[in-house]
């Protein structure tokens, strides 16, 4: 996908995890939105800056960088919503695009995506990024309704969200 389709999958991610986090009509959900709202969108970029050195949906698409930002905010106690934007973009890149990432980069050159996949010139990019955000949300909600309280909480604070 091109980096419009990955911000708009990070702005309607935003505001559906806010509002998952938060489901009331209220000042508070409105600031759940707002606290997910600009990490998601920098980690939903963060990918791309393989663009301007390496090699693109390899250096920076992969599950080692994906792990790092995920135990960033273990270690450093900040960045707790960065993960989520760098974990959309692959899903993005993985079911969206034609091409697919090299998740095991750099162990491993070989890149995985989706047989329903377009190009990110594509006139079906924008709608694909829709359906992909529209699969993303089903899963998250998917998690908060079903999964036990005691492994949502355990979950949440193994990533930093609590």
């Amino acid at each position: 996908m091109n980096k419009r389709g990955h911000v708009t999958n990070a702005i309607l991610l935003s505001i559906g995890i806010g509002i998952l986090r938060e489901p009331t009509v209220s000042l508070e959900a409105a600031r759940s939105v707002a606290e997910v709202f600009v990490p998601v969108i920098l980690g939903a970029l963060f990918p791309d800056v393989d663009t301007a050195f390496g090699k693109h949906r390899k250096t920076l698409h992969n599950l080692p960088v994906l792990a790092i930002v995920l135990a960033y905010p273990l270690v450093f106690e900040n960045l707790q919503f960065v993960w989520i934007g760098v974990l959309t973009h692959y899903v993005l890149d993985i079911f969206g695009s034609k091409r697919g990432i090299a998740l095991f980069y750099p162990f491993w050159d070989e890149e995985y995506g989706f047989p329903i996949g377009v190009t990110t010139s594509s006139k079906w990019a924008g709608p694909m990024t829709i359906a992909v955000t529209a699969f993303e949300l089903t899963v998250a909600t998917g998690i908060v309704l079903l999964a036990p309280p005691e492994v949502l909480d355990l979950g949440a604070q193994a990533v930093g969200l609590q």
